[in-house]
């Protein structure tokens, strides 16, 4: 099987997942007789990555039809003797020129609109926060799309009208063409900042429309400068330490690999990585790349038993401005049944400073991935309940009893006190 330039391998029979052995979850299993042997010792696994929350649900008999498709299976073929490579390589050609098809004339449904039917809408987006740069600069990267109208970042959860997005070059220009008629929101979010842009003015794409949208600024939360900051802003997990898998559970695709996050169970690697205490992370001194935990999941304490586990940030402070108000930014990759308490000073103290509640329903976690649905809180903190030297945030997940239930960080940042231009 194929589905990448680096994802390929020879797949297990389904004989081979009837004679394995079922790990945590019925559809994980361990190779342990495969019929070929170099199988031996890996495990099969399907991927429910999505959750909960982005199952349709439709109420009081609400009416509701969606075009999937036309779905193109291609069907190629090599002599016994040949490469079996070259049929990934001739899929691919045959992906670009279906890519540069569609939208196709043929579906015969009415449903279906043709690019005649359609529109197009172009524009560029730039970032303005003037302590990252002064000068206002270009949305590098950004993903740009329209969506049904809602609230910034509700593109992520809606499911039941249609989303069209592109990627922006390096200036931060964008074209989305073929997009159905009708009325939405623009979306964006630029890696490298936190939270989402929204266009606040719909967008009315009519047939044959070509909407030229211009400049568009996006003003990203930001209260004050940078005092510190852990990760970065880009929706993922994957610039944190990934540990290597258990041996007796390794696959071999995934070895000395960028994405080897795809492992089974690293889950359980946190206990082993820190056997002793959580995780405790220096400001100027510790590295996130290694020594901040991909995952903040549960502790496993043996016997299938797992408590919860509370994560350090230790940092100095000079010149603390008790009157005014500094801002922890939070931006989390992934949630599944998750609560982050957030304590500063006082580890102990019953309440906590903070709660985002008991949210999230990724299954990034237990389904080997990176990232889920994108969260953010920004956090005020006085100054009154800072030091003058050090200072330790305590960042707790409180639910415990399952291994899967945790989350994942994409950025932390400690922000200071506003300042006058």
């Amino acid at each position: 099987m194929a589905i990448s330039d680096e994802r390929q391998r020879i797949m297990p029979m389904y004989k081979d997942r009837q004679t394995g052995q079922v790990l945590e979850y019925k559809e994980a299993v361990l190779l342990t007789n495969p019929e070929n042997p170099f199988l031996k010792g890996e495990y099969f696994f399907s991927t429910h990555y999505a959750g909960k929350s982005l199952g349709i649900k439709f109420r009081g008999g609400e009416p509701w039809k969606k075009v999937f498709g036309p779905v193109f299976i291609y069907l190629n073929s090599v002599q016994p003797d040949e490469d079996p490579l070259t049929l990934w390589t001739d899929a691919k050609e045959q992906m670009f020129i279906e890519t540069e098809s569609w939208p196709y004339d043929f579906p015969l449904s009415e449903d279906y609109h043709f690019a005649g039917q359609r529109g197009s809408v172009t524009g560029r987006l730039l970032v303005r926060d003037r302590y990252f740069n002064k000068e206002i600069m270009a949305a590098n990267s950004a993903y740009v799309g329209l969506a049904p109208p809602g609230d910034a970042g509700s593109w992520q959860r809606e499911n039941m009208g249609y989303q069209f997005w592109t990627q922006a070059d390096v200036e931060g220009y964008f074209s989305i063409r073929g997009v159905r008629a009708g009325n939405y929101s623009l979306y964006a979010w630029v890696p490298g900042f936190i939270g989402d842009y929204k266009y606040n003015i719909y967008v009315s794409v009519t047939p044959g429309s070509r909407i030229r949208l211009g400049n568009l600024v996006y003003n990203p939360p930001r209260s004050g400068p940078t005092l510190w900051e852990i990760g970065i802003p880009d929706r993922t997990a994957a610039e944190f330490y990934v540990p290597d898998p258990n041996p007796t559970l390794m696959n071999k695709l995934y070895i000395d690999r960028t994405d080897k996050f795809r492992q089974y169970g690293l889950w359980d690697r946190y206990s082993e990585v820190y056997p002793d205490e959580d995780l405790s992370y220096t400001v100027g001194v510790s590295n996130y790349q290694t020594d901040w935990f991909f995952a903040h999941v549960n502790r496993n304490t043996g016997n299938k038993t797992y408590i919860p586990s509370t994560w350090q940030i230790l940092f100095d402070l000079e010149n603390i401005d008790e009157s005014e108000n500094y801002t922890l930014q939070l931006a989390l990759a992934s949630a599944n049944e998750a609560e982050l308490q957030v304590r500063i000073n006082d580890g102990e103290a019953a309440d906590p400073h903070f709660t985002t509640g008991v949210i999230g329903n990724d299954n990034a976690i237990a389904r080997h991935g990176i990232h889920g649905l994108y969260w953010l809180f920004s956090v005020d903190v006085p100054g009154s309940i800072l030091h003058n030297g050090n200072n330790t945030i305590y960042l707790k997940q409180s639910r415990g009893k399952i291994p899967w239930k945790g989350l994942m960080y994409d950025y932390i940042r400690l922000e200071g006190p506003s300042e006058s231009n």
